[in-house]
């Protein structure tokens, strides 16, 4: 039976992390966001106002980004959005490039193990406005490796591993930043 209620705002793959109080929490296995029928058991179509997903768009190819994409916006509110974040390849560090890299760093059961492709704003953009969307980017790294950040409203979806959030970004040095971009359906 699909969820009726005024605003619905989803965490796709919220992991351990609970960083939106009110936001409807989901893992993979009750929400695979590219079968369908996960979805309609669920929800109606264009009736989700926002969609966050924190580290989630890395683990699926290029191909099946747009396919996740696809579906999120079949499931969308006019004007609805999707808050993505994901590592960011043009980000200049050894140790994290090594942690995000395609196939991870060490043991097959490590999260980052199953990441199949690595990010950089152009690509994610494209990915998403392939898929239909309109692209706005709020934390990311240029092609030089320089940090740059737009303004962005925690209410609309915090990512934890961000500069905006993350502790461990708040120093002089960045060292776990995101990509970070909305989505808008247009």
């Amino acid at each position: 039976m699909a969820i009726k209620q005024a605003e619905i705002k989803l965490v796709i793959g919220a992991g351990e992390y609970n960083n939106n109080p009110g936001w409807l929490h989901t893992q993979e296995e009750e929400l695979n966001f590219l079968e369908e029928n996960t979805w309609n058991r669920r929800f109606d179509n264009h009736s989700i106002t926002a969609i966050l997903a924190e580290h989630v768009w890395e683990h699926l190819t290029y191909e099946k980004g747009i396919e996740a994409a696809k579906m999120c916006y079949k499931f969308l509110k006019p004007s609805g959005y999707i808050r993505c974040a994901v590592p960011d390849a043009f980000f200049r560090d050894e140790t994290y490039q090594n942690i995000v890299q395609i196939g991870g760093p060490g043991p097959k059961d490590h999260p980052a193990a199953s990441h199949k492709i690595v990010y950089n704003y152009k690509i994610l953009a494209k990915m998403f406005e392939t898929a239909g969307y309109d692209v706005k980017l709020l934390e990311y790294c240029d092609e030089e490796g320089s940090f740059h950040q737009n303004f962005w409203d925690g209410e609309d979806g915090v990512i934890f591993r961000s500069k905006k959030y993350d502790p461990r970004n708040h120093g002089e040095k960045l060292v776990f930043p995101s990509l970070i971009v909305d989505a808008l359906k247009l």
